[in-house]
């Protein structure tokens, strides 16, 4: 069955799903030579079949097999909705919804909080792609010097041709990073507590010698794991647990190419909690259900400490300015 399948859905409606199923999918394979074109912030997946790369259905949109929600923003298709049972509409899977200024949005759903980029909300979570082109328009023997204006009533800026150059001015400088004092924060506390989320710093360790954001996914936990029973006898924590099975790490509907055994931070009885104190970062290639392919910066624990100064319900701000992460480092892992 279709792995957006609902558990409640009645076992009438699965078995006419089954039969649509085998009926659409036994058809020849036969895509067109391009892909669509999806709109900004849209996913480019398979179909139900996996034949053909589609425009993912978005949240409330009518989905069936050959047009599959974005699972991309944990979006499953639910059959139960409409009284047709090959034509369902997508719905989130519940997360935590998003607050950005004074409105809030589900987890799932996407939205544009101003003409130049579209956002989505995952799980708590914002993430946004802009909607302007951002590729510099090449010279032309028609429009030797483009330069880039803002057009009165137009969100982007648009592209006009000029016939001479712009004046420049011409001096001997020193490369920026010839005179660059490298500073660099600690990384943040991990967004979330258990589960996948993310991590940044700022730093000016780059050709420029500018300050930059860089982010990191990572996990601390998994959100399943029952660390509580591991604790020996005797003890009250279990403080730097690794993996008992070798697994895979999930982002955003994707699977990491390699498998591992990483640790995580653990738990206490006694009220502590525990969090990272030392870790590398390394970089984990995922690969879609759709053959694409991509490569994230990833924290990976090396030691935990366990201590009172526990971030509390809806605190984002506490554990990162009380507990800081010392000796990270790079590494190929």
């Amino acid at each position: 069955p279709p792995s957006s399948l609902n558990l409640r859905t009645p076992v009438s409606v699965l078995v006419s799903m089954c039969q649509t199923v085998s009926q659409d999918c036994s058809q020849t394979c036969s895509c067109p030579a391009d892909p669509p074109r999806c709109p900004v912030g849209t996913s480019l997946v398979l179909d139900g079949c996996g034949c053909c790369k589609v425009c993912a259905r978005q949240l409330r949109e009518p989905c069936s097999l050959l047009e599959p929600c974005d699972h991309h923003k944990d979006l499953y298709c639910d059959y139960t909705l409409l009284s047709d049972t090959q034509t369902g509409v997508c719905m989130a899977q519940d997360g935590q919804p998003c607050v950005l200024g004074r409105r809030t949005y589900g987890s799932g759903e996407s939205f544009r909080p101003t003409c130049k980029h579209q956002c989505v909300c995952m799980n708590g979570e914002i993430g946004c792609v802009p909607t302007c082109p951002t590729k510099a328009r090449p010279p032309s023997p028609d429009c030797p010097y483009p330069r880039p204006v803002h057009i009165p009533g137009k969100c982007c800026e648009d592209w006009v041709c000029h016939q001479t150059p712009p004046e420049r001015h011409y001096q001997a400088v020193s490369s920026p990073r010839e005179n660059c004092i490298v500073q660099t924060t600690a990384w943040s506390e991990c967004s979330a507590s258990c589960g996948m989320g993310v991590s940044s710093r700022v730093t000016n360790d780059n050709r420029r010698c500018q300050l930059e954001r860089q982010t990191r996914i990572c996990m601390v936990r998994p959100c399943s794991s029952q660390q509580e029973r591991d604790i020996r006898k005797g003890k009250k924590c279990i403080r730097t647990p690794r993996a008992q099975l070798w697994m895979r790490f999930r982002l955003s509907g994707c699977s990491s190419s390699r498998l591992y055994r990483p640790r995580f931070c653990g738990v206490c009885t006694d009220g502590r909690c525990c969090t990272p104190s030392t870790s590398v970062t390394a970089s984990v290639e995922f690969r879609c259900p759709e053959g694409d392919v991509f490569t994230r910066k990833m924290m990976f624990i090396k030691t935990c400490s366990c201590h009172h100064h526990c971030q509390q319900d809806n605190d984002i701000f506490l554990a990162s300015s009380a507990r800081r992460m010392s000796g990270d480092y790079d590494s190929t892992l």
